[in-house]
This record gives C-alpha cells, sequence and structure tokens, in this order.
C-alpha cells in the first residue's frame, strides 16, 4: 500500500473517531447538550465508591471527605482551560498538547501516559463488573474479567455514534439504580448517617493535613478523567450567540464538572462502606471497598436478598460498559495516535482496540484491584505533573505571558518536533514528586508528593517559557492558505478544501499549503492527516526565517551606519 493510499484509508476510518484530528463541523451535528450528556454518561463508573471506600477506611470520614473536596478543586480548575480548549477548537487532548508546551512528538509522552491510564481503569471496572458476576452467578473472577473486557467490543469499533446512543439510553437507569436506594437509606435511617459522621477508620479520628492530602493523591489519579470527557466533547458545535448558555453549560458540566459528580459518589463510597460492615454484617468490613457488596447490603434493607444481587448485578453490567467502552474507544484512540505518528502507518483503530483490551485483561489477571490505592497514589504524581503543565501552558504562557500561541496549532510542519517547556516541565515535576512518593526525602514528606508535582508543574512551566523566549513552539506562522482560520464567531472556519494526496476534501483548520506546487506552478493543500503518514517530507514546509532580535537589529543598523559614516559603506 503507498503513502497516498495509506492516508486515504485512514481518512476513511477517521470518518468515525478522528484519531489523530481535528474534528470538523460535518461531523458536529448534534446539539451541545446531547454532547453533554453523552460525555457525563462515562461517568457512571463504580471505581468512585472503591476509592471513597478506601480512603474513608484508611483515613477516617472526615480526612477523606476534605481529601476528596481537596482533589476536586484542583481537579476543576485544572480541567477547565483544556476542556474550553477541546470544546472551542474541536481538539483532543494529545493534539492540544502539541501546541501547549510539547511540540509534535513530545506530546506522544502525554498521550502514552493517558492511553496506560486507560488500561488501569479500565482494569479497575472489569474486575467490578466481574465480581458482580462472581456474586449473582459464581462464576469464577478470571473468566468474568475475560467477560467484562469481550463485553464492550461490539460497541467500541463503532466509535463515537453507537458511545452517544449508549450513554443517551441508560443514564436514566443507572441514576435510579444508584441514587434513589442511597437517598431511601439516608432519609429512613439517621443512626446510618450518624456511624459515618463519626467514623474514624485506621486513625483515631482527629483532622489531619497529611491524612487528608494522602487521600487527596487517590482521587488525583483520576484526573485523566478529563481527558476521556474531552474525547467526548470534542465534538461540541461551533458557540454562537444563539447557543453560548447551553454551549458553556455543557462544558462546565461535562468538561471539568465532571468531577463534582465524581466527588459526590467517592463520598458516597465512604458512607457504604461503613453502612455495609455497621448496619449490614460487621464480617464484610475486609470486602467493603467492593462497589458489589455495597449496593447489595444496599438494596438487602429495601428487598429480598435475591431481588438486592439481581438488581446489583444490572447497576454493576450497567455502570461498567458504560464506562469501559468509553476507556476502550479512548484507549485506542491515544494508542493509535501515538503509533501512526511515529511509525508513519496506520493500520486502524481496531487493531489498537484489541491492544488496550489485551492489556487492561492482563492487569485483571495479575489482581490490580487489590492494589487500588497504592496503585492510584503512585500513578497520580505522573498525571498531575501532566495536566497541571498542559493547563499552566494555557492560562498563563499563553493568556498571560503571551510566549505560547493562542491557538492550539497541532498541524506537522508548523511545529517543532520537541518543545522543552512542557518536557522538563513534566519530567522534573515527575522525578520529584515521585521521588518524595518513594520516600527520599522522608516519610514526613512522602504524603505530599502529588502536591509537590502540582507545585512544581505550575512554577516550571512558565518559567521554561521565559526562559526559552517561546521559541520553540512555533515552526512557522502562516500555513500558507490565504483563507482565514476563524469564522465571524471565532469558531474553527468549516472551508472545504481538497488535499492533493488522499484526493478527499478537508475543512480548513485541518489543512496546510502543501510545499509541492500544482503541474502548472500553482498552490495546492495537504491535509494534516496526510502529512502525519507522510514519511518523505516532500509537502512539509520549509521553516520560517528566525525574526531578527530587536537589539540586534539596532546593533547593526549602528554599525552599518558608522562603516557608512568612515567611507567603508557601498
Amino acid at each position: 500500500m503507498t503513502r497516498a493510499d495509506n492516508a486515504r484509508a485512514a481518512a476513511e476510518d477517521s470518518l468515525e473517531d478522528y484519531a489523530f484530528r481535528y474534528v470538523p463541523r460535518s461531523f458536529r451535528r448534534w446539539s451541545a447538550g446531547a454532547v453533554g450528556v453523552t460525555a457525563l454518561g462515562s461517568i457512571a463508573f463504580l471505581a468512585d465508591f472503591s476509592i471513597g471506600a478506601s480512603i474513608g477506611i484508611e483515613h477516617g470520614t472526615n480526612n477523606a471527605v476534605l481529601g476528596i473536596l481537596l482533589a476536586s478543586v484542583t481537579i476543576f480548575l485544572v480541567g477547565l482551560p483544556i476542556a474550553y480548549y477541546a470544546a472551542r477548537y474541536n481538539l483532543d487532548l494529545d493534539l492540544i498538547a502539541r501546541g501547549s508546551g510539547f511540540g509534535y512528538y513530545g506530546s506522544s509522552i502525554t498521550t502514552v501516559i493517558f492511553a496506560i491510564f486507560t488500561c488501569i481503569f479500565f482494569a479497575l471496572e472489569g474486575a467490578i463488573m466481574a465480581q458482580g458476576i462472581q456474586v449473582a452467578t459464581g462464576i469464577p473472577l478470571p473468566i468474568g474479567y475475560l467477560i467484562s473486557t469481550v463485553v464492550v467490543i461490539p460497541i467500541v469499533i463503532y466509535g463515537m455514534r453507537a458511545l452517544e446512543r449508549l450513554q443517551f439510553w441508560t443514564t436514566p437507569l443507572w441514576l435510579a439504580l444508584a441514587l434513589l436506594p442511597l437517598l431511601w437509606v439516608i432519609v429512613s435511617d439517621p443512626d446510618a448517617v450518624a456511624a459515618f459522621v463519626a467514623y474514624t477508620g485506621n486513625t483515631d479520628g482527629a483532622l489531619d493535613f497529611g491524612a487528608v492530602v494522602a487521600s487527596a493523591a487517590v482521587c488525583f489519579a483520576l484526573t485523566p478523567q478529563l481527558a476521556e470527557q474531552i474525547d467526548v466533547i470534542r465534538a461540541m458545535p461551533p458557540r454562537t450567540r444563539a447557543n453560548a448558555r447551553s454551549w458553556w453549560t455543557s462544558l462546565l458540566f461535562a468538561g471539568p464538572g465532571w468531577v463534582l459528580f465524581s466527588g459526590l459518589k467517592q463520598v458516597a463510597g465512604v458512607f457504604l462502606a461503613v453502612y455495609l460492615f455497621t448496619r449490614v454484617d460487621p464480617d464484610l468490613a475486609a470486602r467493603a471497598t467492593e462497589p458489589v457488596l455495597q449496593f447489595v447490603g444496599l438494596y438487602s434493607s429495601m428487598m429480598p436478598e435475591w431481588l438486592a444481587i439481581g438488581l446489583a448485578l444490572i447497576l454493576v453490567v450497567i455502570a461498567q460498559v458504560k464506562i469501559n467502552v468509553t476507556n476502550a474507544y479512548s484507549g485506542s484512540l491515544a494508542w493509535s495516535n501515538v503509533y501512526t505518528r511515529l511509525t508513519k502507518t496506520y493500520p486502524g483503530r481496531s487493531v489498537f482496540v484489541f491492544f488496550n483490551l489485551a492489556i487492561a485483561l492482563g492487569l485483571m489477571w495479575m489482581d490490580v484491584f487489590s492494589l487500588i490505592a497504592f496503585v492510584l497514589s503512585l500513578y497520580a504524581n505522573v498525571v498531575m505533573a501532566w495536566l497541571v503543565t498542559i493547563a499552566a501552558d494555557i492560562a498563563i504562557n499563553k493568556y498571560l505571558l503571551r510566549l505560547s500561541p493562542i491557538f492550539p496549532e497541532f498541524r506537522r510542519g508548523m511545529l517543532h518536533d520537541w518543545n522543552p517547556v512542557g518536557l522538563v516541565s513534566v519530567g522534573l515535576a515527575s522525578v520529584l514528586s515521585l521521588a518524595a512518593f518513594g520516600g527520599a526525602f522522608g516519610e514526613e514528606v512522602r504524603p505530599y508528593s502529588v502536591l509537590i508535582a502540582i507545585g512544581v508543574a505550575l512554577v516550571v512551566t512558565p518559567l521554561m517559557a521565559i526562559i526559552t523566549g517561546g521559541r520553540f513552539y512555533l515552526r512557522r506562522r502562516s500555513d500558507g492558505i490565504p483563507s482565514p482560520m476563524f469564522d465571524a464567531d471565532g469558531n474553527p472556519s468549516g472551508e472545504r478544501l481538497r488535499c492533493h494526496v488522499t484526493g478527499y476534501t478537508f475543512e480548513r483548520p485541518d489543512m496546510l499549503a502543501s510545499a509541492e506546487r500544482g503541474p502548472h506552478g500553482e498552490l495546492q493543500f495537504v491535509s494534516s492527516l496526510a502529512l502525519t503518514l507522510d514519511a518523505s517530507d516532500r509537502y512539509v514546509l520549509p521553516p520560517e526565517p528566525k525574526p531578527v532580535r530587536r537589539r540586534a537589529a539596532k546593533r547593526e543598523v549602528r554599525v552599518v551606519g558608522s562603516r557608512i559614516a568612515r567611507g567603508e559603506g557601498g
């Protein structure tokens, strides 16, 4: 297959998922509200309940709830600028990262970080589903892991359209099964609420900042869920005066606002764990972090056990399919993006669906669920270093320092391959926070490792931009196309141009002028997709000459002037 044929095949496959491309207007036909509902549907996962229970049992209710609050507020602030860029410019997190401090190839590192998250999170959620199947049917966990993996494949293969239908139709049922019984117990059993408030966990019950931060650290590991939200909200329609209110509402709730719902579920997880071994069966304390048993215990207080188990199984299957379809979908986008950029070949997104699921299944068979708190706490250090770096580049380097271009450039040829701003920030923040987590700076510092990652990334990102003078963001400032990139409302233009490599038409933000002129010397256009898959560099425009710095220019003028005055010029 030639490179052009490969690019055409990728273009056809991308009509559904746009794995490494700008999402065009022609695809974004949903309303802002529909996109928001689809994005929020993916946060039905039950790992929140398990995480809440885990940190509640370890640190007590008060420390756990404050930790959840700390993490939720921080994640919202970090996620807001990133989600806005995704919805406004219709790009996924990898494409945003390219022009926000990492460079064309540099962002591959962050995409791998996210792809690993989808595998870990799929494994945790798949394990919960397998636990539900075991409780209801007696099927052994290893077989349940396989079932929970295979069941998502048919939906994931069909991408965003199938995802939208699944989330829309299953969300009301999930809400009814998860929230109504919980509300009933809270209202009807005040003693359960009192036990929850008074629970001290494995501590003396005193408020402790280290315990609060340690609780927040586990929650921080969920921050990459923002990237999965972005994989949906990048399909937001253009923002206009007519839809501005619904557009912003959907963005805030389905973008950074996902963490508000996640935090409430984590608090509910603490409550359910305490309820399980104080009001149902003290012998279940060792398994109180399992959402399946939490909901079986909850339902059993209202109905016969056989019905409670049945409803718990339905809830678990719905919730886990909803989130793991999204995990597998987003993971396949991430892996295919990295592979295609590095190898210049595109075997199809479906290949990476199976690759992602194979890794997740392996993690399940390794019993990653039993190490949930440790794994997430460790991973949180790198996650926060990565996402705070991107958020700081957008909020500080773009809007305050004006050293980073406002538009998150993602096209090959427009960017340098590597940008030290993001790479140094992520690298330094990750190394220092992981060293702290490992005890290199003493046990008293260890609980604060995630705060170190956040602080270092927040400081180093603008510092590196100042040191480098913003020189490594753009290779070119002009893409060579005479028509404007944006419409009158500031949205990416819907103008269509033909790519001379693939023969397909693409929208203006996805195109560049080609370095290869037409048969009669006319200007030709090439898509970012074709450039991604081209190993020859024949279509890539040359870098623009570096602008002469003002001081150097003035010095040169003075030198030339003095030479002329001495009669040396001519």
